[in-house]
């Protein structure tokens, strides 16, 4: 568990609000709802204007859905709730750094040129990898609905 603590403290704050906003449309969508900016930013405690250009790239990347007009809002396809996958979230907000950087921000480390924390580091940028490819959006709202998990909202 402290492994997989560290590793979510290599999200930047952009991908943490996005997650944490995307966990709540995917869970008021999945009830049937929208839900409009004011209400996302409030509940995940974040800038209106910068929830927005969250949002709008979300949105860019068919992630969410973005309803105009009298009752839009947000959304998420219920039937795309087990097809979005984590990982995809995280490369539309932070792209393939987490997946491909070198932990001590070196450009030249690799397995033939290794920086003092490469072999340590590799395994859990690897195993990251493949929890948010294994994991969607309905997982993570299913643990969220029943109470087991949570979030500040």
């Amino acid at each position: 568990m402290t492994n997989f603590v560290q590793i979510l403290t290599m999200f930047s704050k952009t991908c943490e609000y996005a997650i944490r906003a995307t966990i709540y449309i995917a869970s008021e969508s999945f009830a049937g709802k929208r839900c409009g900016i004011r209400d996302i930013a409030r509940k995940i405690e974040s800038p209106e204007p910068f929830t927005a250009k969250i949002l709008q790239r979300l949105v860019r990347v068919d992630i969410i859905k973005s309803i105009k007009g009298n009752g839009g809002g947000f959304e998420i396809d219920k039937v795309q709730l087990k097809h979005i996958k984590l990982e995809q979230l995280v490369k539309a907000i932070d792209g393939n750094d987490l997946f491909d950087r070198c932990s001590l921000g070196l450009h030249d480390c690799s397995d033939k040129q290794p920086c003092p924390f490469h072999h340590k580091y590799k395994p859990l940028r690897e195993n990251l990898k493949k929890t948010l490819k294994e994991t969607s959006l309905l997982d993570l709202i299913s643990e969220f609905n029943t109470g087991d998990t949570f979030l500040k909202l």
